[in-house]
């Protein structure tokens, strides 16, 4: 009898963006893009490219998200960290697990 191995193949799951975040709370406020910029005095193309995946959340749009929804800057800015490091991670970190070995301690 033949053993046959179950190899079960994992599928990445993509890094999710903080403007995912950043449109469900635009949603659940009944808001639009267009509005939230104009409360935030921000262009609108910033809130857009935003919630596309296409821009990242700097410290300054942070700082005007944090205050418009009563949320930390803390919380757009690890977001946007931790998306950065995912992101790092699937596309370097293989390569810098093979070429960059730790210090020996001596």
């Amino acid at each position: 009898m033949e053993l046959m191995m179950n190899i079960s193949v994992t599928r990445k799951i993509p890094p999710s963006h903080p403007g995912e975040d950043l449109l469900e709370l635009i949603q659940d406020h009944g808001l639009t893009q267009y509005r939230l910029a104009k409360e935030l005095a921000v262009p609108q193309t910033r809130i857009m490219q935003i919630v596309k995946g296409r821009r990242a959340i700097s410290a300054d749009t942070a700082l005007r998200l944090a205050r418009f929804f009563g949320m930390s800057k803390e919380y757009w800015l690890n977001r946007q960290m931790h998306y950065d490091l995912e992101c790092a991670q699937l596309a370097v970190g293989m390569d810098i697990e093979n070429t960059v070995k730790p210090m020996v301690p001596g």
